[in-house]
């Protein structure tokens, strides 16, 4: 089950890769010839996108190695820092888009062949709902931030490629040419605020952030199911990668045996397992 895990994921980044490739390549020649800049700067996006895609297929094959003698807890952080080397792309790739947009507002050109352009972004925005969908749904499977990441990053891209699309119906209809430049500014913008959640994401994974109350509650009323656990204190949390580790003192009754009270413990740690999966729960036993 494991191996088939790790080839799903694997055969999901490569698909992410593959897609990118042909968007990239597409944007780049039509924004050439249209001198479409909001094309341009969804050409320079998706190849943000690409580099991203291949950043997320190597940290997935990375994080897939079982534990070594230098990494004792494995190396699931291996995607936490894929997402946030992506969401420092992605504010970058922003800055440059901006950058040219405003350009184009100081010095207005009239783009050529807006159908052919119509057509790209229509094409381009189908192709990155089904590819957004399938990376957020085996991300979400797999527990997988490296691909959760490329897939919110790829969604945003439907949005994009659709404002892009409408800009440059209502410039064909009206004639303004700074629809255009003005589009790409307001696809800079959007692309920027994602990269932002993104990267304060990353932050939280990588500085071992806690888990959110609500799911330290949640492992709280976990523990407590067990009619023999009187209590528990000193909850800690936080994520390596798609791995949930915690460590709590579990309060037990001080005449169980050491036999009895490991047995309730195993109870405890297989009742988180089954909730969170692929975490590792480290118990402390207090008696009371």
């Amino acid at each position: 089950m494991l191996q088939q895990e790790i080839q799903l994921k694997r055969n999901t980044a490569r698909l992410s890769v593959i897609s990118n490739i042909i968007l990239v390549i597409c944007k780049l020649f039509v924004g050439m010839l249209t001198g479409t800049v909001s094309i341009f700067s969804e050409a320079v996006h998706s190849g943000v996108d690409l580099l991203a895609a291949a950043i997320a297929f190597m940290a997935v094959k990375k994080a897939s190695l079982p534990p070594d003698q230098d990494h004792d807890y494995g190396h699931g952080k291996v995607e936490n820092i894929s997402a946030a080397f992506e969401s420092l792309l992605i504010i970058l790739a922003a800055v440059f888009i901006l950058s040219e947009a405003i350009t184009k507002l100081t010095v207005p050109q009239k783009p050529q062949s807006l159908n052919l352009a119509l057509i790209v972004m229509l094409g381009s925005s189908l192709l990155n709902i089904f590819i957004s969908r399938r990376l957020c749904i085996v991300g979400k499977q797999t527990g997988s931030q490296a691909l959760l990441a490329d897939g919110m990053h790829l969604r945003t891209d439907v949005w994009t490629s659709a404002g892009v699309m409408a800009g440059i119906l209502f410039m064909k209809i009206t004639g303004f040419l700074w629809i255009d430049p003005l589009i790409a500014c307001l696809v800079a913008g959007g692309i920027m605020r994602v990269g932002y959640k993104m990267c304060r994401s990353s932050y939280d994974d990588l500085t071992d952030a806690s888990l959110s109350d609500a799911e330290e509650s949640r492992i709280g009323n976990i523990i407590m199911k067990n009619p023999e656990v009187l209590g528990f204190h000193h909850l800690r949390t936080r994520m390596a990668g798609k791995e949930v580790l915690m460590d709590f003192h579990l309060e037990l009754d001080k005449k169980l045996s050491l036999c009895q009270a490991h047995t309730i413990s195993e109870k405890v740690e297989a009742s988180l397992h089954e909730a969170y999966g692929n975490c590792d729960p480290v118990i402390h036993i207090d008696p009371k």
